[in-house]
């Protein structure tokens, strides 16, 4: 994997301060050089297997500022070259082993885990598992040992019988709106869910999901879509930060782009963080400029 543009004081400008050990500075710890000649930017744009401590460093979450934090939602998609968030429904045709890298790198980073109910049916949804190698980050951070998973839905036509439900670590999450059908509700938390209201009729409002969501203590928040979900959290305007895959492949057909839903009334502008390379496959980190 190869660093093709770095985080360098001119753009860590642009992004949020995320603490000295990421901010001007390469996966290893090393001054970032890249694109300005030297063995330290040959070494930076080297193409190698990076560690997942390497990883979670360039993905770090901003340090949070003092007093009552601050959430910082992330979304975590992929996209063919034509545009589509998925192949015969599902993301993985598209996606490589580098990408699940990096997917297990932002779940592990990640207080709660948001997506929607139709992902959870069409991807076959499970807990979050835990993984060895950041226990102790995760301890020291004062996460649980994995993230929740939290799912959005105003119908909750989902089946409680499914692992996600009957034996997650930590309790899967519901959102939902406080007009939810009761004893669908009564459903949800008789499986072990736990019902979050954040809306006022069926569906869920993302601004009151977000502020829900850090009302448990959860701001490290991170969401793997579907477009449907992704497309109301960017009209909402309450996204932070973009990590994309660009997958080397063609799909054709009507497949969904990674959000859907009514057009913003004006684009929202992101500013390019870092961007990563393996076998073709782009990596990329926007934040909101």
């Amino acid at each position: 994997m190869r660093r093709l543009f770095p985080v360098t004081e001119e753009t860590a400008a642009q992004a949020p301060a995320r603490g000295a050990e990421t901010a001007g500075r390469g996966p290893a710890g090393e001054a970032d050089a890249a694109g300005r000649g030297g063995a330290a930017g040959a070494a930076v744009g080297a193409d190698r297997e990076w560690s997942l401590a390497e990883l979670a460093a360039a993905y770090a979450y901003p340090e949070p500022a003092p007093g009552a934090p601050r959430p910082w939602l992330r979304a975590n998609m992929v996209s063919s070259l034509d545009g589509a968030a998925q192949h015969e429904g599902r993301s993985q045709p598209i996606s490589s082993a580098a990408d699940m890298r990096i997917f297990g790198t932002l779940r592990a980073l990640a207080d709660v885990v948001v997506v929607g109910a139709e992902t959870v049916r069409q991807e076959g949804y499970r807990p979050a598992r835990v993984r060895d190698e950041f226990a102790a980050v995760r301890e020291a951070a004062g996460q649980t040992p994995v993230p929740a998973i939290a799912v959005v839905t105003a119908s909750l036509e989902l089946d409680f019988t499914l692992p996600l439900f009957t034996s997650p670590l930590v309790p899967t999450l519901i959102l939902t709106g406080a007009a939810a059908a009761p004893d669908r509700i009564a459903a949800a938390e008789r499986a072990g869910a736990q019902v979050v209201i954040a809306g006022e009729g069926m569906g869920v409002e993302p601004a009151r999901a977000v502020q829900a969501l850090a009302g448990l203590g959860h701001t490290r928040l991170l969401t793997e879509g579907g477009p449907r979900l992704l497309g109301q959290l960017i009209a909402a305007e309450v996204l932070d930060e973009l990590c994309l895959t660009v997958s080397p492949t063609l799909t054709a057909g009507n497949a969904q782009r990674i959000a859907g839903g009514p057009s913003v009334a004006v684009p929202h502008r992101f500013a390019l963080v870092s961007l990563l390379e393996q076998d073709g496959f782009l990596f990329g980190r926007y934040c909101r400029s």
